[in-house]
């Protein structure tokens, strides 16, 4: 009954991992798939560099923070060094918000909404 919302990044579009069986889940439950690919090599952020995860998930920062507010969990898999990334990020946005970030963080994990798997 909720939404599962894939940001995956990849350097460039033939290297995404499982795009058919994304794109058919996409097909098959589009109220309740949601997907976005980074494609650094292909794509550019708003400041005209590449565009990683981080990028992405920032376009829709408001939706994501509504959601995070609402319950919602949040997962990063991958490569230990893109989490230094995405958390500048999330603290920017907390910024702009006036959310201090270290409690927003900490409140996240105490109710186990946020997840990491990177090696």
């Amino acid at each position: 009954s909720g939404t599962a919302w894939l940001f995956l990044g990849v350097a460039n579009g033939d290297a995404l991992l499982y795009d058919d069986e994304w794109q058919q889940t996409k097909a098959a439950f589009p109220d309740n798939f949601r997907l976005d690919y980074a494609l650094s090599r292909e794509q550019t952020n708003k400041s005209g560099g590449k565009m990683y995860i981080q990028d992405k998930v920032q376009e829709y920062a408001d939706e994501i923070f509504d959601r995070l507010d609402s319950g919602a969990h949040i997962y990063f898999c991958g490569l230990k060094g893109m989490m230094p990334g995405i958390q500048d990020m999330l603290k920017e946005v907390c910024e702009s918000k006036n959310i201090a970030y270290d409690e927003w963080l900490k409140g996240l994990k105490k109710s186990k909404q946020w997840h990491v798997e990177v090696y």
